[in-house]
């Protein structure tokens, strides 16, 4: 009887499957009197292209197709069309240039599941969207972000003296400065110097939505018919990790919000962004918006700048001259009297380079967030139909060997001009996509990155790390092929430049002790 039970379910399940893919096959033939889809990869009968779809570094495969077949590409899967955008021209044109057209997002069945809907990176283009972006948009805007700069300051001044007594624990100290600065700006929260429980549930989800994103990722995803599939048969296991989202996405929502609350009651808040919006708040239903933007940007600031801050660790092994030459323009500046300050950024157009082609050399988001069409579009001749997710392939923009000749190798001095300051690049805010769907935490990132930057190598030499027999470990570049993109585990050894470094160090604590 069970097994006939089961049987039942399973013929259903083939049933659902069948029919949905029949029903793609009606619209691609619907569909072939029309204007041709951008070109790609030739579809094979039913299934398109999903087997095309690249499980490693899928960037670099995109990348390619957009070499072979032009600088917009499309893929056919089963229930939706898959567009590339390779170029910096077409994205311009596509996303900044056809006013709300390309501003949704796609549907995604494993973030509904997860019930991510705070999240403003992902959220459809709609009233509630602008309400929250707006939010965002003004607390993070430069003339506020200033504000913050003596946060960031102290908070990277804690990270070299923890580097300075455990350089083994970097890594660590990085997620904890990362998550400080976040849970700092947006909550007045002080992260715990280890295992802080706030930081720990936005490492989780975002781990968790970082594998459950990308094409290809997870097959509820391509059909999403699946998600309404009985928990007991084989492959429903995503069931169990949407569960699991669905608690984390709440308690990240939840949590930090109501603690502010509590605080402004006791008259014990510190200045954030959500007190500070509270403050001007006059409905229940503002901050309902509230506490989504407010965890938008908990969500994506830490996990985002961590990436690129690890990256800069890599760079340093990688690239011993940059580190040097980096070295000498600070001495130059500051003589080895102090630690360097925001202020400082005009005289040092060096390590602001640095700060640019850590953005462009490897990518956070390697691939964008992708872009979903409000309405049919035709494009140099090919038709985008309504409902194609569509992805800014931010690696093929700022890796064209047009743009950036050799763009495998690190070089800051891409951002010099010939007289020696930094030069502008109308490309590299690709790093944050584009129009009005772009990263409105960027000018957090970019003073965040800066300052921790500019005051490692004030005082730090980071060099390869060495085996029992004293040989040099060997590096290399290798990153993750999630959403968001990391570097793979990598040693080094980190210390002190000089004697003078290790004062200037322990000079903070004295600073920290008088501003508490």
């Amino acid at each position: 009887m069970a097994a006939t039970y089961t049987l039942r379910w399973l013929d259903c399940a083939a049933l659902a499957l069948a029919l949905y893919v029949l029903r793609a096959w009606a619209r691609a033939r619907r569909r072939a009197g029309r204007l041709p889809l951008p070109p790609g990869p030739p579809p094979l009968p039913v299934l398109g292209n999903l087997l095309d779809i690249p499980r490693e570094k899928p960037w670099l495969t995109y990348t390619a197709w957009g070499k072979q077949y032009g600088e917009v590409t499309s893929l056919t899967v089963p229930g939706r069309i898959i567009v590339f955008v390779n170029s910096a021209r077409a994205a311009k044109d596509l996303f900044e240039r056809t006013g709300t057209r390309y501003l949704d997002r796609p549907v995604i069945p494993m973030m509904e599941m997860m019930e991510a809907h705070f999240n403003l990176a992902i959220t459809r283009y709609s009233d509630k969207w602008r309400v929250e972006r707006r939010i965002i948009d003004q607390s993070l805007r430069p003339s506020a972000a200033v504000a913050y700069l003596g946060m960031q300051r102290t908070k990277a001044h804690a990270f070299l003296r923890q580097v300075l007594h455990h350089p083994e624990n970097h890594m660590e100290y990085l997620k904890h400065f990362t998550g400080a600065v976040v849970m700092s700006l947006v909550y007045g929260y002080e992260v715990k110097e280890e295992n802080d429980h706030f930081i720990g549930i936005a490492e989780k989800l975002l781990n968790l939505a970082s594998e459950s994103i990308l094409p290809g990722a997870l097959l509820v995803n391509d059909f999403p018919v699946l998600r309404h599939l009985p928990d007991w048969l084989p492959g429903m296991g995503f069931k169990d990790r949407a569960r699991h989202g669905v608690q984390l996405s709440k308690e990240m929502v939840n949590a930090p919000f109501d603690r502010v609350k509590e605080e402004m009651e006791k008259g014990t808040a510190r200045r954030s962004l959500v007190r500070d919006n509270l403050l001007e708040m006059e409905g229940d239903g503002e901050e309902g918006a509230l506490r989504n933007a407010a965890a938008s940007v908990y969500a994506a600031g830490a996990e985002t700048t961590i990436s690129t801050l690890s990256t800069f660790f890599l760079i340093l092994l990688l690239y011993p001259d940059v580190q040097a030459r980096a070295q000498a323009e600070l001495d130059a500046v500051l003589g080895g009297a102090r630690l360097p300050d925001y202020v400082d950024r005009a005289a040092l157009p060096y390590v602001d380079a640095v700060c640019k082609e850590l953005l462009r050399w490897r990518l956070v988001l390697p691939l964008g967030v992708a872009h979903a069409t409000t309405e049919n579009d035709v494009y140099n001749g090919y038709f985008i139909p309504k409902g194609a997710t569509v992805l800014p392939n931010a690696w093929a923009i700022l890796h064209d060997e047009a743009a950036y000749p050799e763009p495998d190798a690190f070089r800051p001095e891409r951002y010099l001009a010939p007289n020696g300051s930094v030069r502008d690049d109308p490309l590299l805010p690709a790093a944050f996509g584009f129009g009005r769907r772009m990263c409105p935490g960027r000018h957090l990132v970019d003073t965040t990155l800066w300052v921790l930057v500019a005051s490692v190598l004030a005082v730090y030499k980071v060099e390869k790390a060495k085996d029992a027999d004293g040989k040099e470990i060997p590096v290399a570049p290798e990153y993750t092929d999630t959403l968001i993109s990391h570097p793979a585990p990598f040693q080094c050894t980190i210390t002190p430049r000089h004697e003078r470094s290790v004062e200037l160090i322990l000079a903070t604590v004295a600073e920290r002790d008088q501003q508490d």
